[in-house]
């Protein structure tokens, strides 16, 4: 039985990758942690290559991957300064990990992306928007971007306005975008996050 995930929004973009005539290789950045989408894309016959910085995450995800029999290629890396040749994968994805950084690393990471993406290729990245329910909270850094605290650590949580991210993409055919509001129970609270998807693909030649 196929494995169910929670990052919803990925069957979208993998609805996308799978009607490309383009080979199947797939690079996450930001693939640690516990059931991680790379064995989506496993599922449907990628070979499927992932980044993170943290190498606990990734050792949670090779363990989950060994456990369910997918082979997940995910190494200890920066999105800021990918170790991939250029034009390397036909599809490159970041969910929910971008902005855990400044704007300008974000910009600096979706060149590289961008870099590393085949013509004709396709991309998916989402942004936290300022309609997230944390918005404000933690150390001020300017233009929205706030330090903040996830399980004790401090992380840094950049956030967007619906259109800010627009001009990260110049040059990219946008094939979808969705603005997301939406409500969910978090340790007993009703809490608002806010979401921003891009499905971008990279011009032929």
């Amino acid at each position: 039985m196929n494995e169910v995930y929670k990052q919803i929004p990925l069957y979208r973009y993998l609805s996308f990758c799978n009607e490309s005539d383009l080979e199947r290789t797939v690079l996450d950045c930001g693939a640690g942690g516990d059931s991680p989408p790379l064995g989506l894309f496993a599922q449907y016959g990628y070979v499927a290559s992932g980044i993170d910085c943290n190498p606990e995450q990734i050792d949670v995800a090779q363990t989950w991957a060994a456990e369910k029999g997918y082979e997940l290629e995910i190494q200890q890396g920066d999105m800021r300064q990918l170790a991939f040749d250029d034009e390397s994968f036909s599809f490159v994805y970041s969910y929910n990990s971008i902005f855990h950084m400044r704007k300008l690393e974000v910009a600096q990471s979706i060149e590289e992306m961008k870099r590393v993406l085949k013509p004709g290729g396709i991309m998916f990245v989402n942004f936290l928007t300022v309609n997230d329910f944390r918005c404000g909270e933690g150390g001020d850094l300017g233009q929205n971007q706030y330090e903040q605290f996830d399980d004790d650590l401090p992380v840094i949580h950049s956030y967007y306005t619906a259109t800010e991210p627009d001009e990260l993409f110049s040059g990219m055919k946008l094939l979808y975008k969705e603005d997301r509001v939406l409500q969910r129970i978090y340790d007993g609270q009703l809490i608002t996050q806010g979401f921003v998807d891009y499905i971008v693909q990279k011009p032929l030649r």
